[in-house]
């Protein structure tokens, strides 16, 4: 039976009792930001410091780039992205019809690279595919997200969510023991934060270049010991899609800046 018609998440036993303060209410909700320090902060804030925007130019370029058999831009077909991707990045992951199932807005990139460009499809954190990203969801910056509202994507919102809330790994913890119960606290002198992904791809200072929401996924999966699941994995694309609506309401900031 396939990830996207049924999950069956079997219970991992628990080497200690589980102490869950529970979701973050929705009032409550924070970005990441306003746990940074004020030069984090204020390099996000100028566009002439933060490095994000670089990425954000290579996209720009890339956007009117021809590219495929087709030899066809982006900008063929959606004309200026600063009007036409208005808000566009603020709903993914969104529902797929012809898939059946939520797609990532890098998804969505390479989608319509192979059907429209018939061009090859770009690799997982490649510097054009995560420009193209920071392009469009630059486009954004400063909507509300809206992430989940579509009603066939409940039960990817669950599934998500159920994987949010379950231990992994040879630490045996969850995404929610850190981003629920000890937000506000200091993990190796980092702040430890809502885990709210109002501003990916965003540039990471640790890495010193652009990454994904995926890329920062699979990374606490290897801080908890737990094998991660590979890029564009059923299971990476529905807990992005639940850590988007759960920021359900805050504006995006993309390309944000985090230590």
């Amino acid at each position: 039976m396939s990830f996207w018609r049924a999950i069956a998440l079997a219970a991992l036993c628990a080497a200690a009792p589980a102490l869950l303060a529970g979701e973050i209410p929705p009032e409550a909700r924070r970005s990441g930001y306003s746990f940074m320090g004020p030069d984090t902060r204020a390099m996000q804030d100028d566009d002439t410091s933060n490095p994000g925007m670089l990425f954000v130019l290579d996209g720009e370029a890339l956007w009117t780039k021809k590219a495929g058999s087709a030899d066809k831009a982006c900008a063929d077909c959606h004309g200026d992205a600063r009007s036409s991707m208005k808000g566009v990045a603020a709903r993914y992951p969104a529902f797929d019809k012809s898939l059946g199932h939520p797609v990532t807005l890098d998804q969505r990139i390479n989608l319509c690279r192979a059907d429209h460009q018939q061009a090859t499809p770009l690799p997982y954190e490649s510097r054009d595919l995560l420009a193209l990203s920071a392009f469009v969801a630059h486009q954004s910056r400063g909507f509300a997200i809206t992430a989940g509202d579509d009603p066939q994507l409940k039960p990817f919102v669950a599934q998500g969510r159920d994987l949010f809330m379950r231990r992994e790994g040879q630490l045996n913890l969850a995404c929610t023991n850190c981003h629920d119960d000890n937000f506000d606290k200091r993990l190796a002198g980092a702040p430890i934060t809502q885990a709210q992904p109002t501003g990916y791809p965003l540039y990471r200072l640790e890495w010193q270049t652009l990454g994904s929401l995926e890329r920062r996924l699979r990374s606490c999966m290897t801080g908890v010991r737990a094998q991660a699941y590979d890029y564009g994995s059923p299971e990476l694309v529905t807990l992005e899609l639940y850590l988007m609506s759960r920021a359900r309401g805050l504006p995006m900031e993309t390309p944000a800046v985090r230590p």
